[in-house]
């Protein structure tokens, strides 16, 4: 064991050729395995300037957003830029029809007028330890899973009793490589958050579903906050009297704009990916569990976008869940594509056989001789209950609204049932202002429309074992599906706001009845019962052997190859990737450059559309060229793309380049790339940024709001024709994270 463990710290090792630019990498780790890799490819900080425990380093730069996405430190004044998307909740929130920030922006010209956001928090992670050896203390290979899960919640619990830690720090310990490491972040989190500056959603959101996971995309994402401390620049709940926070580190921001090949690092919290998964798992997503959820929401967003085409009022109250249900719908599209078009199943059979390969040859590893046929069995055995779940997932729990709410309102009876008449009347207020929510966004009719379609799509797709008793015999009895679809809808009493909230108004007893005899209810409870008994038993069952069997093929692999550079799956901790300024060719004869400009944006403008509006001031700077010093050859850059490895959760990373300046804002991947959640490409994964350069011109030019430039360290780090040394010699870039300050250099302007 303590061989294992010895293992997946230090007998990693490097092979450049064979996974560049790949990974999302532990900064704490980036000496050991990253460094001379990241030299090589242009970078000239050192892994200390990027992690440090003992001097402000680009890791106290860095902050969880809000627990979903990743912000970044641009002023000594706690100035912070994350997505437009990022900060949308908080953006709504201050919006009204006097002020409606979303439509015209907003941007805060003195710290005074910075607005508060109640509940917003971010997160700063002052050091990350290795405490392998202390959770698997105790753990044997011959442990089942219960056995190793429990001896290793004791020994964490205890870690986390015994950890010193100052008042205001917490602990966040988190598994990696499939539960054989085990790393802890000690963390800082600030409860004072308030809103700077946000563009207009016309700039924000450019694109909006269009444009969402494609390339040439036009979008300035970005949304600016500020940290707030209390006078000795700790944690403190909201007070007019706490003060900008004064971080470790903040970023410069480079003015030198990119170039192809040109190195770029993204820095963040990335959300989850699945790497290491056999090539029977990804043979499954491919070809039967992303078509299926496909299926459902073709049929689903062919409805919505029908109704929101020909009623605005419709347009209005769908908006934000078409979005929501698109996003993961053209998401899992441009999945399979990817996954498709860089034979990624095959990829992994290749490597799949060289490790049958070496076991085989390997006496030491025939205890490994298994594990891909064990695999191929479990697949197997989990794939009926898999798709059913995927089917029952969206019909019944997303994309049918009304069997959602019935489902919930199911929960008051078992409520009633165990808890009584005071968790009855807990769980009733909750639910009820839950509703009040939800039916300002709710069309019966066209939800109608939708069941109608998937109860169709239910009986046609999913094994009849897997259905409830009586159902399919209960749809023929209609004679089509439209018929049960108007009949279902016409006497619930769920359909209607003013019904639902009366009945559940009632006494529990009165309640109970009205759920168990409502027509909508019950088929709701059919449902879940079939879905919970039939599917989901067999499914978790197959599904935890599946998860001991990676915790094995993840040892196995880093025993077989120990020459490989393994990196560990992203699980919502901090987190490196490195890569370069890249175009891509998606297809034949189609091939992208990696910048666009302000050109594509008014190429791309239809006047009053809420997708691709554009500002009258933003049309006025762009006809007269007014891009102040942020503009490159008489052109406003947008967005650039990078070959950085980037999933969910590195919405808002700050795009780095060699010498530690901010270069750009990571918001989203190209459609075609993906895929890189389960398999990393090189010639299909891109993550697209805003160019830095835009959001300046944005603030500057655009907004006016000067007062945030003044704050902030704008550099020229290349040496180049931007700017030069007194003695009219290029003074070379410094070899450390700091840059080159600006009272050095006489700067040239270009024009």
């Amino acid at each position: 064991m303590k061989k294992l463990i010895l293992s997946l710290t230090f007998l990693i090792v490097l092979r450049f050729a064979a996974i560049a630019v790949e990974g999302m990498w532990l900064p704490l780790l980036l000496g050991l395995l990253n460094e001379t890799e990241m030299k090589s490819m242009g970078m000239k900080m050192s892994a200390e300037d990027i992690y440090s425990v003992n001097k402000g380093s680009l890791k106290d730069a860095i902050v969880q957003f809000g627990g979903g996405c990743t912000g970044e430190i641009i002023s000594p004044k706690g100035l912070l830029l994350t997505n437009h998307h990022c900060g949308y909740g908080q953006i709504q929130s201050h919006s009204t029809l006097e002020h409606n920030y979303l439509e015209d922006g907003f941007w805060a010209k003195t710290m005074d007028a910075e607005l508060p956001n109640p509940g917003l928090t971010v997160t700063l992670i002052s050091r990350i330890e290795d405490i392998t050896n202390m959770v698997l203390n105790g753990v044997t290979d011959k442990m089942d899973k219960r056995t190793r899960q429990s001896t290793i919640d004791k020994n964490l619990d205890e870690i986390r009793k015994s950890w010193k830690k100052e008042a205001y720090e917490d602990i966040l310990i988190r598994p990696f490589f499939h539960g054989n490491q085990y790393f802890l972040f000690v963390t800082v989190t600030y409860r004072d958050i308030r809103l700077v500056g946000t563009p207009p959603s016309s700039i924000g959101k450019f694109g909006a579903d269009t444009d969402n996971w494609v390339w040439p995309r036009h979008t300035g994402d970005f949304s600016m906050f500020r940290i707030y401390a209390g006078k000795d620049n700790l944690p403190a709940d909201y007070s007019k009297d706490n003060v900008p926070y004064q971080p470790k580190h903040f970023l410069p921001i480079s003015l030198d704009g990119v170039r192809e090949g040109d190195f770029t690092m993204v820095f963040g919290f990335p959300g989850r990916t699945n790497e290491y998964l056999p090539s029977y798992a990804i043979e499954q997503i491919v070809d039967v569990l992303d078509p299926a959820k496909i299926a459902v929401r073709d049929k689903t967003l062919a409805i919505w976008n029908a109704a929101m085409r020909s009623d605005a009022q419709v347009k209005i109250q769908y908006a934000s869940k078409q979005a929501s249900l698109a996003n993961a719908w053209k998401k899992w599209q441009g999945e399979v594509l990817g996954l498709t078009q860089t034979k990624a199943v095959d990829k992994k059979q290749k490597f799949e056989a060289k490790f049958k390969a070496t076991v085989a040859a390997t006496p030491a590893f025939k205890k490994y001789a298994n594990i891909l046929s064990d695999f191929q069995q479990l697949y197997a055995d989990i794939a009926p209950y898999a798709e059913a779940k995927d089917y029952y997932d969206e019909i019944t729990f997303r994309n049918v609204e009304l069997l959602r709410i019935a489902s919930q309102v199911n929960r008051l009876v078992k409520t009633y049932e165990n808890e009584g008449e005071a968790g009855f009347d807990n769980f009733n207020k909750r639910l009820q202002a839950y509703l009040d929510g939800f039916y300002k966004n709710y069309s019966p009719a066209i939800d109608q429309e939708v069941f109608g379609e998937l109860m169709q799509m239910m009986v046609e797709k999913v094994d009849k074992a897997y259905l409830p008793e009586g159902f399919i015999k209960k749809t023929a009895e209609y004679g089509n599906y439209e018929l049960m679809a108007k009949d279902v809808y016409q006497k619930t009493w769920l359909t209607d706001a003013k019904a639902a909230m009366t009945m559940l108004s009632k006494s529990p007893n009165d309640v109970m009845i009205a759920i168990q005899t409502d027509p909508a209810c019950q088929l709701a409870s059919a449902f879940d019962q079939t879905y919970n008994e039939k599917i989901m038993v067999k499914y978790n069952e197959y599904n935890e052997q599946i998860d001991e069997l990676q915790q094995v093929y993840m040892k196995a692999l880093m025993e077989v190859f120990p020459n490989e550079k393994f990196y560990p799956d992203a699980n919502g901790t901090l987190r490196v990737s490195y890569g370069r300024v890249q175009g891509y060719q998606p297809r034949d004869a189609v091939s992208y450059s990696n910048t666009t400009y302000l050109d594509g944006v008014m190429e791309k403008y239809v006047p009053g559309d809420y997708e691709f509006d554009v500002p009258a001031k933003l049309q006025e700077l762009y006809k007269a060229r007014d891009y102040g010093k942020y503009g490159e050859s008489g052109r406003m850059p947008v967005c650039f793309i990078g070959s950085n490895h980037t999933t969910g959760g590195n919405s808002g990373s700050p795009a780095i380049d060699a010498y530690g300046n901010l270069i750009g804002l990571n918001f989203d991947r190209v459609w075609e790339g993906t895929m890189s959640d389960y398999n990393y490409d090189l010639s299909l994964c891109r993550n697209i940024m805003v160019d830095i350069r835009y959001v300046l011109f944005l603030v500057d030019k655009f907004a006016g709001a000067t007062n945030l430039i003044e704050e902030m360290k704008l550099v020229h780090p290349k040496g180049d024709v931007r700017y030069k040394t007194p003695n009219s010699q290029k003074q070379k870039p410094d070899s450390t994270i700091k840059s080159i300050k600006p009272d050095k250099i006489e700067k040239i302007e270009k024009q």
